[in-house]
């Protein structure tokens, strides 16, 4: 009964059917027909269960983050980070692509979700590359890949939630994605420098003396402080142990609501609340589907699927480098057909046991998780972020899909293969701030 529930499943999703609806058709159909003679599981059980797992403070953060990148999107925030970067980098050939690629960098490290990102940096860059002679296809794409660093460099909505279901710790977590976050930063920029390097339409600034370059940076770097406290608050108190994740959550909605408000004067008090009621109901369905999720989770266990999906992965190869393979390619896979925390929610009471039996550490499989989902959103059919990135930047798809799949082999794919294979790379931050195994 429960490849039935599975297949439904993926029915569901694949149709469009919304995807808590989709988790609690699955849930309905094992708990009439699923357990060992097909008698199936009492509702009576799953429902505390469902309340027991939402009892935890740990997922008021994503309401607040949420809500947060809300208001850098609108607040103007975003704009005083991109113009100090541009000071360093906007003399090289491609240099402007830069600024986008660590300018998303920046602000995904503060709001955690790459469709924010992608709009808010997006509305200000896409006019600027344009200006400038880039393709508005390979701008589009460089874009959505850029965008996707709001999910590796933390804080993000994505590992909290992997927190949540797996109980590791959410500090660990975050730092786990960290190291490939810095490696995808590195990849986006060389790769887009090295597909411009013959592109003669692409504007390029004169190179600015150290002196012009100075006064440049001190005269936009007073404008951006007030931008640039935010990522230093938040990430200093999580990492400083001076807070906890909800806590600094909270602090970064109550000190870019005044920012956004009489700093930058983006945001009116009628657009505040236009995004509180927006992210209120963003965090309503993820709550609901949350909720959804656990008690799906907990018949998966009842039903012993990750006991059988291991036993799918040895019969093909019992070596753990094959095995660890084999759940990346699930992932990507499942990555192509739904969202990052959809992915996220429905995988990880599958894999984690699987991942604890081959020995790998499961902090090092929160960063395989992380850099899966990133290049799910990225991925057809479904590919959220690459359509969005379309129509925010006003280019059609077939000029997106090859710059785009070329930024995928030529950085993605090293990065997973580095994430999944050099665990050091995730457990380095990890192990000298907690303390957490090799």
């Amino acid at each position: 009964m429960i490849y039935v529930a599975l297949v439904i499943l993926i029915f569901c999703l694949t149709i469009g059917v919304p995807v808590p609806v989709s988790f609690m058709s699955s849930c309905a159909w094992l708990i009439f027909f699923g357990g060992a003679n097909g008698a199936g599981y009492p509702a009576t059980q799953l429902l505390p269960y469902g309340f027991t797992q939402m009892n935890s403070v740990s997922l008021i953060a994503i309401a607040m983050f949420i809500l947060a990148g809300g208001i850098m999107e609108r607040g103007r925030i975003a704009e005083k980070l991109i113009d100090m970067v541009d000071v360093f980098v906007g003399h090289i050939r491609g240099g402007l692509g830069i600024v986008a690629v660590i300018s998303c960098a920046v602000f995904g490290s503060i709001c955690g979700a790459a469709c924010a990102t992608l709009s808010c940096i997006g509305a200000i860059m896409f006019p600027r590359l344009k200006q400038g002679g880039y393709p508005m296809g390979h701008a589009c794409a460089l874009m959505a890949n850029a965008s996707l660093l709001g999910l590796l460099i933390p804080p993000n909505a994505t590992l909290i939630i992997f927190a949540w279901i797996s109980g590791i710790s959410v500090l660990s977590c975050f730092l786990s994605t960290v190291g490939p976050g810095f490696v995808t930063i590195a990849l986006l920029s060389a790769i887009n420098v090295w597909m411009l390097r013959n592109n003669k339409e692409v504007f390029v600034e004169v190179k600015r003396t150290p002196k012009e370059r100075m006064d440049m940076f001190m005269k936009r770097g007073r404008l951006a402080i007030p931008a640039l406290v935010m990522p230093f608050m938040v990430l200093g108190g999580i990492y400083g142990g001076v807070m906890t994740t909800t806590e600094a959550s909270a602090l970064a909605v109550f000190y870019c609501i005044p920012i956004g408000l009489y700093v930058y004067k983006g945001l009116s008090w009628r657009g505040l609340f236009n995004i509180v009621v927006e992210s209120a109901i963003t965090t309503g369905v993820i709550m609901v589907m949350l909720y959804s999720v656990s008690m799906l989770s907990r018949l998966y266990i009842l039903e012993d699927l990750p006991g059988r999906v291991l036993h799918l992965f040895y019969s093909i190869s019992t070596n753990p480098i094959v095995v660890m393979m084999m759940i990346n390619l699930f992932l990507v896979l499942m990555g192509m057909l739904m969202d990052d925390i959809s992915v996220v929610v429905l995988t990880t009471p599958i894999l984690l046991p699987i991942i604890l039996d081959l020995g790998f550490n499961p902090v090092h499989y929160a960063a395989i998780v992380g850099v899966n989902t990133a290049l799910g959103c990225i991925t057809p059919p479904a590919a959220p972020v690459l359509y969005l990135s379309g129509r925010v930047g006003g280019a059609p798809i077939n000029e997106i899909m090859k710059p785009a799949l070329t930024f995928m082999l030529l950085c993605w794919v090293p990065v997973l293969i580095v994430t999944a294979y050099i665990p050091k790379v995730c457990l380095f931050l990890p192990h000298v701030v907690l303390g957490v195994p090799w």
